[in-house]
């Protein structure tokens, strides 16, 4: 026998169950009750759990024309950078009380679009977008002249008139490659990372920076790509010890490749840090902790999630003015893993 269809508790059952006002059960329900004592927010969660209630927020988006959830899109769920960047954008959304639905896209453009477009059918408020190295700019900029915000995080896109938050990469990896100059090595590596990115040609400017400044010469063959992982770092490490002319200290893309490579190294019989100098850029918590502990450039991950909440945030309750770029300045944290000089 077929199973009858159970009717949809609705937010006025649930109100008159637990002897409240409509409005009082919206507001608990919405997670906006600053202002109502916690035995009545208890009693109507209870009633939700007891009639087995199920607030529809895309009915309820549809009903205010405006959106307590928002989206995230990052790249890879695996790079500890993406967490605390989370950490950054839930501590200051939960404030305000919204909902995060969260996507990963692998750095596939063509699966960011899916993301993007399932996102403005839910109707979201807005988003908060890690882009993939190969972004297309026509669904970003569909949601902007749709009015939805989107706050870039990390990479910026030509041709789109969005916030963006982010790092000062090109000084960054300056300081990373004059750190490792004032060490005595002159043969240093660019490894990993997009080559194609715009996050990695300004790394690439900031290198070539601290070595014109330095009065010495770039070698063109120690630049190597890679994916953003550590398998891809492991692979670009292990391409660049074949070199005829390895290099005696590396700068790496960020922290999760420059973890790969001294699995390489350590693999290739060097000690990183004794034999060879690493620095990454993140400085995640992990660079504190690793064998060696490493030497990188600080972006900042969760902040630039706090700042790029409170922008969606704002932009989503009406602020109206051009777009903002906001820019940390990055700062060398140093470690056991650059402690390698060249007498």
């Amino acid at each position: 026998m077929k199973q009858k269809k159970r009717t949809r508790v609705t937010l006025q059952q649930v109100a008159d169950h637990a002897g409240v006002s409509k409005t009082t059960a919206s507001l608990i329900v919405r997670n906006k009750c600053q202002n109502i004592s916690e035995a009545t927010q208890k009693r109507v969660l209870a009633s939700m759990n007891e009639l087995g209630y199920v607030y529809d927020r895309v009915a309820a988006n549809l009903r205010s024309q405006s959106s307590s959830t928002v989206g995230m899109i990052i790249t890879e769920i695996a790079n500890p950078y993406f967490s605390e960047l989370l950490d950054g954008v839930h501590q200051e959304l939960d404030k305000h009380g919204y909902t995060v639905l969260l996507g990963t896209t692998s750095e596939s453009g063509k699966k960011q679009d899916s993301l993007l477009s399932t996102m403005m059918e839910y109707r979201v408020g807005g988003v908060i977008l890690c882009p993939a190295t190969k972004s297309s700019i026509e669904t970003i900029n569909k949601m902007v002249n749709l009015g939805i915000p989107v706050i870039l995080v990390g990479k910026e896109i030509s041709g789109t008139d969005t916030d963006y938050v982010g790092v000062d990469f090109r000084p960054g990896a300056k300081i990373a490659v004059e750190h490792l100059i004032a060490k005595g090595h002159r043969r240093i590596a660019l490894l990993g990372g997009p080559m194609e990115a715009h996050s990695w040609k300004d790394r690439e400017a900031g290198y070539r920076e601290a070595f014109e400044e330095a009065g010495l010469e770039v070698d063109e063959s120690l630049m190597i790509g890679s994916t953003m992982t550590r398998e891809g770092g492991l692979e670009a490490v292990r391409e660049i010890l074949r070199h005829p002319e390895p290099p005696t200290a590396i700068f790496c893309y960020n922290d999760v490749i420059a973890f790969g490579a001294m699995v390489g190294l350590k693999e290739a019989g060097l000690n990183p840090g004794k034999d060879i100098a690493v620095v990454g850029f993140d400085d995640i918590k992990e660079a504190a902790t690793s064998i060696p502990s490493l030497t990188t450039v600080s972006s900042s991950p969760q902040l630039i999630g706090t700042y790029a909440a409170d922008l969606l945030h704002k932009r989503i309750e009406g602020l109206d003015m051009k777009s903002q770029r906001i820019i940390l300045q990055p700062q060398i944290v140093v470690r056991d893993s650059s402690a390698y000089e060249i007498g």
